[in-house]
């Protein structure tokens, strides 16, 4: 029953989610109303096997064969489900847009507000990467659909994938100003279009074509196109980085959580959304694998074999291409570009409502305008230009060497993932050392500890695979740069910029989350933008 006053005044009475909010320190400005199935499509939408199984397959074809893409998958997907279980956890308790930064915050035993600092600009230019690497992957498989349909002397030089790259991203920024609404419908349908269309790949991957791998060498066969020697420690490196195929692909469910001040019952919906979203692309894309294994026509360790693996990004597409030919492999291909074109979608959506909350807390520069909600639309305009402008910067060095794609996609799959993942365990760390963390709703009792030093110790050791590098930078005793792994590079540039801000300038001001007023003063600015104009 609501109160005398408030019938008075003649405001509605807060919901269970809002009166949440209030409590962590925010006004419901933004538009509640997604379901618990809307929040987990924003992550597996993002994760989209699709996307980062397809355009990344050819790591493993490289480093390590068949058996890496297969038996590597599940062992990666375990591992990630633990990660994610872990965040989880955390994010019941806290269920807010700005997520792991907000968490970190709120578990630092000493010094929260420059563990949420860095926490935030781990998780803002692993979010950038991510978007940047799926519309980039997106452009590139364009490029090669246009080639193959329409004009067959497109030469999809550096110059040109950047164009359609750009192109994609406004598409991307456009579709997300008109609306969480319409943004939410996309995401469920794009979460049937990629189980739907995964099965119909698979089923034609081994139906269609008169030549393919026995499917015990799907789980056996080995392959090095690396450059690298394959024995000894050379060999577990080789492993790692194809086992990197997965871990790519396996990221983003973080915005669940950057979804939760837009989700009803957040508190178990945004838990919800990271664990389902994980496992179910953790199965669905283990059938991909397999299929895609299965088809390559040549034996693992032939010159056909490193020939295909050697195209990259369009490796998996010429699988697809090769296998089933026709009209229904153009078909099926331009099915993956629609999958691919929803999942960098989703990533600008989750992005944006990163930017936003970190800019409501004031991390950013000219966070003001960062933080503005469009009144008609309830979402962050401001905030989603700001991720589609920063995706375009970080192409831009695609067009400066031969191989431009090849070299930008090297560093914008591994600055996504160290970003993402290192922001996704620094509040899981914190969590475990902080004796005093009160569970929400949706938790995992006795098992959360061993669960999370397992997400911690993971994380650690990927690192190595996506900072080191990937194939031999030295290949004939001299630098070759389209092979040469520029992510460390960039994520020094990062970390050096987000130190130096701190301390020349943050430290003076930033003290983490804030709290955006009295529950009269929150109350006032939703009542503010709930007012018609």
């Amino acid at each position: 029953m609501s109160t005398r006053s408030e019938r008075l005044t003649n405001e509605p009475v807060p919901d269970a989610d809002s009166r949440r909010l209030h409590e962590l320190g925010y006004a419901q400005e933004l538009s509640r109303k997604m379901s618990w199935f809307s929040n987990f499509a924003v992550s597996f939408t993002i994760i989209s096997i699709l996307t980062g199984g397809i355009t990344t397959y050819y790591l493993a074809m490289a480093a390590g064969g068949p058996r890496t893409a297969t038996i590597g998958w599940l062992f990666v997907g375990l591992m990630s489900t633990f990660v994610g279980l872990a965040m989880a956890e955390v994010c019941s308790a806290y269920p807010t847009a700005g997520g792991l930064y907000y968490w970190a915050a709120k578990m630092a035993p000493r010094r929260p507000a420059l563990a949420s600092w860095f926490t935030g600009w781990f998780n803002l230019i692993g979010q950038v990467a991510v978007t940047a690497s799926i519309d980039f992957g997106l452009a590139t498989i364009v490029g090669f659909f246009l080639q193959l349909t329409v004009l067959p002397d497109f030469a999809a030089k550096p110059w040109q994938i950047l164009v359609i790259y750009v192109l994609i991203l406004l598409a991307h920024g456009l579709l997300n100003t008109l609306g969480v609404g319409l943004v939410a419908v996309l995401n469920d349908i794009s979460v049937w279009w990629h189980l739907g269309f995964t099965a119909i790949i698979v089923g034609a991957l081994f139906l269609v074509p008169t030549t393919t791998t026995p499917i015990g060498t799907a789980f056996t066969g080995y392959a090095n196109t690396t450059g690298f020697g394959g024995g000894g420690l050379a060999g577990i490196w080789i492993a790692a980085v194809g086992l990197m195929l997965a871990q790519y692909t396996i990221t983003g469910f973080d915005a669940s959580a950057h979804m939760t001040e837009e989700t009803h019952n957040a508190a178990v919906a945004g838990p919800r959304g990271i664990v389902t979203a994980i496992w179910v692309s953790v199965v669905a894309g283990f059938v991909l694998m397999v299929g895609l294994s299965v088809a390559v026509p040549f034996a693992p360790g032939s010159d056909g074999y490193a020939a295909l693996a050697a195209q990259g990004i369009l490796a998996g597409p010429a699988i697809i291409v090769d296998a089933v030919g026709g009209g229904f492999a153009k078909v099926l291909l331009l099915a993956v570009i629609v999958a691919q074109f929803f999942c960098g979608m989703a990533s600008v959506t989750a992005n944006s409502r990163m930017i936003y909350a970190f800019a409501r807390d004031g991390a950013i520069p000219g966070s003001r305008l960062w933080h503005q909600i469009n009144p008609r639309t309830r979402t962050p305009t401001n905030s989603i230009w700001f991720a589609v402008v920063g995706a375009a910067i970080l192409g831009l060095p695609s067009l400066y060497t031969n191989q431009g794609y090849a070299v930008a996609f090297f560093a914008l799959v591994s600055v996504a993932v160290v970003g993402l993942y290192v922001s996704y365990v620094i509040p899981v760390f914190l969590r475990r050392l902080n004796k005093g963390f009160v569970n929400g709703p949706w938790h995992l009792g006795r098992g959360s500890a061993v669960i999370g030093w397992l997400a911690v110790g993971w994380v650690v050791l990927i690192l190595f695979p996506l900072l080191g590098p990937q194939f031999n930078p030295f290949p004939d005793g001299k630098f070759a740069v389209n092979s040469f792994n520029f992510a460390p590079l960039v994520m020094v540039a990062v970390i050096g910029f987000a130190g130096i801000y701190w301390l020349v300038s943050a430290r003076h001001w930033f003290t983490g989350p804030r709290v955006q007023g009295s529950e009269a003063e929150l109350a006032a600015i939703e009542h503010d933008l709930a007012l018609p104009g």
